[in-house]
């Protein structure tokens, strides 16, 4: 019986080309690991942002002075490193709320409008008042000052935040 040994005479199969094909497979796989070093490093240390932190306080609601519409007020307060925006505003059962907006119309005369998104800056806040942005709400409830109204406020990417406003009167907005 004969024997047949063959030699591998493919530069694939020699030792020195094993090492080239692990060397050529290596770079790649050292440039990932690098980066994805510095990436940690870099988003430990906080340089890529945080996302928003979101605290809203101070929530107040004026007794009706008309029959059409009172306003409620809060402080939004950021702590992340990301900006976020109010978009929007649930009242109790039966009441209609929104977020307004006070616009000058003529030197000394002002109107509400519907604002749309509010940004609350990143390490920031957003604090609400009469000439400013604030929740409207219609048809104004009857209330006596320190009754209480729950309000859960919507944002773009903290998702909604239940919170309560004390009902004060008109110039008593100050906690």
């Amino acid at each position: 019986m004969t024997l047949f040994t063959t030699r591998a005479t493919d530069s694939t199969h020699t030792p020195s080309a094993a090492r080239a094909a692990l060397r050529s497979a290596a770079v790649p796989l050292l440039a990932g690991v690098l980066t994805l070093g510095c990436l940690t490093a870099w988003t430990a240390t906080g340089n890529a942002g945080t996302p928003p932190r979101l605290r809203v306080t101070d929530g107040r609601i004026l007794t009706a002075s008309n029959t059409e519409v009172t306003a409620a007020f809060f402080t939004i307060s950021n702590t992340g490193t990301t900006p976020d925006e109010l978009t929007g505003v649930t009242g109790p059962a039966g009441l209609r709320a929104m977020v307004g907006r006070d616009v000058e119309v003529a030197e000394g005369a002002h109107r509400m409008e519907m604002a749309g998104a509010v940004t609350v800056p990143a390490r920031g806040e957003l604090r609400m008042a009469p000439t400013g942005v604030d929740v409207m709400v219609s048809p104004p409830p009857r209330l006596a000052p320190g009754d209480r109204l729950t309000f859960t406020l919507h944002f773009r990417d903290s998702g909604p935040v239940t919170v309560e406003a004390v009902a004060v009167r008109p110039g008593q907005l100050r906690p």
